[in-house]
């Protein structure tokens, strides 16, 4: 239990009262002073006796998209004999605090209390340690109690309905380059790699085994299903509204795609290069990236970075902002265009457009504009 500034203040005032009540021989100033000095005695009194229960939090959902709804759910239990005095309990939920006012409870009595969490901040949220407070009326004093661990809450970017982009060129394995008229359910080799428990046998490649000492595997790719890449711009030039469409607009993307079967890839020049098959867990690993993704302090970094430059296949999307594509960025993404099917830059309404032979280039005012502006390239 600690004294509030307000109470530390009428503490000092108190005694100065009487201090000067008794020297002066004043005992209206003895009066006043010790009617403060019995406030501050109520509050240690009320204040100092710690909330004595159970506190159950449960977090559902716990991953929401940015504006979404989470809630809270703290379920208070008395376990005493006595009854037990109302409390505040505070939860933080990263910078963000949500209050939740408990009422007196009777012995063995429990009372559930639901509230809703703010999710206008994209990222990985720490939510807790729960706090709970309790103070006097008057506000002279308060004792603090920290129950319990904490939870996580994902508010992952906003995904919008769009179509996934059907064509792209043919990928290259180690057999060969693959050709679009390849059947359906086709397999070529993507790479020769350790065994991993898990594997199917019948792949081991025997050669390989022998010649290493250890088990190796054909890693076989289908080589029909099609390839996206999503390079989202993060460099630190990029302003802090744009860079939120932006990952708006690479979060319902790179969904659409991975949902529609596509091999994806996502890449930024700040060092993220997450690439995974289809499925729903890859929709869960990119949206847990861009959950957390931000812009990078390096400086002078290129759009294009190595890693993209060197490889291939499929459809290649930059979202980008118009004043930050220099004209060597648009040199390279002019470099790598052979490689891709297609190459789609996406940037903002501001700023002169960002021309590149070959680049077809989508102005747009945020992500919903951007997607508006997708139906022609995927038509």
């Amino acid at each position: 239990m600690r004294l509030t500034r307000r109470g530390a203040c009428t503490l000092v005032a108190a005694v100065v009262l009487v201090a000067l009540g008794l020297a002066g021989g004043y005992p209206l100033l003895v009066a006043l002073g010790a009617i403060a000095l019995g406030a501050v005695g109520a509050a240690i009194g009320v204040a100092g006796r710690k909330p004595r229960v159970e506190v159950i939090r449960e977090l559902f959902p716990d991953r929401v998209e940015r504006n979404g709804r989470a809630v809270i759910t703290l379920r208070v239990h008395n376990p005493g004999t006595r009854r037990q005095g109302g409390f505040t309990a505070v939860d933080r939920v990263g910078e963000d605090r949500v209050t939740i006012a408990v009422r007196p409870l009777a012995a063995g009595a429990e009372q559930p209390y639901l509230n809703e969490l703010p999710t206008g901040r994209r990222g990985r949220h720490e939510v807790g340690p729960l706090t709970l407070f309790r103070a006097d009326a008057l506000g002279l004093g308060r004792s603090e109690l920290s129950l319990g661990g904490t939870a996580t809450l994902w508010v992952y970017p906003r995904t919008h309905p769009v179509g996934a982009v059907t064509g792209g060129l043919p990928l290259h394995h180690h057999d060969g380059e693959a050709t679009e008229t390849s059947p359906r359910g086709s397999l070529d080799i993507r790479e020769v790699r350790p065994y991993v428990p898990g594997d199917e046998v019948r792949h081991l490649h025997w050669k390989a085994t022998a010649r290493t000492g250890q088990l190796m595997i054909r890693d076989y790719a289908d080589p029909h299903q099609p390839q996206f890449t999503v390079l989202l711009d993060d460099r630190r030039e990029i302003t802090a509204p744009e860079f939120e469409e932006a990952v708006e607009l690479a979060a319902s993307l790179i969904v659409a795609a991975a949902e529609a079967d596509h091999r994806c890839r996502l890449v930024t020049p700040g060092g993220v290069d997450v690439a995974t098959d289809s499925g729903w867990d890859a929709v869960q690993r990119y949206l847990e990236q861009l959950c957390v993704v931000a812009r990078t302090e390096e400086a002078g970094l290129p759009l294009v970075p190595g890693a993209l430059a060197r490889a291939g296949g499929g459809t290649l999307v930059v979202i980008s902002s118009a004043v930050t594509v220099s004209p060597d960025d648009r040199a390279a993404l002019v470099g790598v265009r052979p490689r891709y099917g297609d190459v789609i830059l996406v940037v903002g309404s501001t700023g002169a457009a960002p021309a590149a032979p070959g680049v077809r280039v989508l102005r747009a005012a945020n992500a919903v504009d951007a997607i508006r502006q997708w139906r022609t390239v995927i038509a």
